[in-house]
């Protein structure tokens, strides 16, 4: 049976609306970058520029007396670093406790990584910052990393995904006498990389977003990232809604560049991760 032409037609335009809905705050955005702050103020909603001008990006070159290159660097490495430590520390773990059922506590230890997916984030500030104060790791990178290492949505994806392979394929390794290790590493992550793929992706969308750890463990602006550095501009240029308008375009353009790039393979990879069999 065909659809109807005028339900299709009604459905087209309604996401073509949504769409635009939420497209539009990041073209006002970019736009708003090359415009003066008296004329984004007398036109707030325009979004062709009356003209060009480049003085918002020459303006946060030096932010706090660093160099926009160290925020840029920082945020790089931070991602970079605490995506890969997730993806091992979920893949192992979500491996260990798909193939130990029987272990005393197993379903305690399971309700437990559920209830950090619900539990406030905010809320995981201040013991981890006690932590952190014992063991002298405040105002270091290593310090933010290992606080943006920790991924109970990443370890559920592979949890569920590791559920739906056939344990005759791990116990055929095993009659081979192949280690955990060794299955985990050359069995169970090839067939899991659908999943990997997405949890990367997942794992640098938000932690390249994340200000408020990196705030609270950092005791310098030498280990700011591009989002605290956009807040401490804030604080700086006060009402420069072009200054605040430039940054906060160099620090969302690339995570939208990647997510379109890739959207196809992170619904791919959750779909193969929340379905089982």
């Amino acid at each position: 049976m065909r659809p109807n032409p005028v339900v299709k037609a009604a459905m087209i335009a309604l996401a073509s609306f949504i769409s635009l809905l939420f497209v539009f705050p990041y073209l006002w955005m970019i736009a708003a970058s090359f415009r003066d702050t008296e004329a984004i103020l007398t036109a707030p909603l325009r979004l062709w520029p009356e003209s060009f001008s480049l003085k918002a990006y020459r303006d946060i070159l030096v932010l706090s007396g660093e160099p926009l290159s160290t925020y840029l660097i920082n945020s790089l490495l931070i991602t970079g670093a605490s995506t890969v430590f997730t993806v091992l520390t979920s893949l192992m773990g979500a491996y260990a406790l798909t193939r130990a059922p029987h272990l005393p506590g197993f379903g305690l230890l399971r309700v437990g990584f559920l209830l950090v997916i619900m539990y406030p984030y905010m809320l995981l500030v201040l013991p981890v910052y006690l932590v952190m104060f014992q063991l002298g790791l405040l105002g270091t990178t290593i310090g933010i990393i290992l606080f943006l290492s920790v991924g109970p949505i990443q370890f559920f994806l592979f949890e569920q995904f590791f559920k739906s392979i056939p344990r005759e394929v791990i116990e055929a390794a095993r009659m081979d006498n192949a280690s955990e290790m060794k299955i985990l590493m050359r069995i169970v992550a090839p067939m899991s990389m659908p999943v990997v793929m997405t949890v990367i992706l997942i794992t640098v969308l938000l932690n390249w977003a994340q200000w408020f750890p990196v705030l609270v463990i950092s005791r310098s602006t030498d280990t700011y990232t591009l989002p605290v550095a956009l807040l401490s501009l804030n604080s700086e240029l006060g009402v420069n809604f072009q200054g605040i308008m430039a940054l906060a375009t160099l620090t969302t353009l690339p995570v939208i560049i990647v997510y379109l790039l890739t959207q196809r393979r992170v619904m791919e990879g959750m779909i193969s991760g929340a379905v089982k069999g």
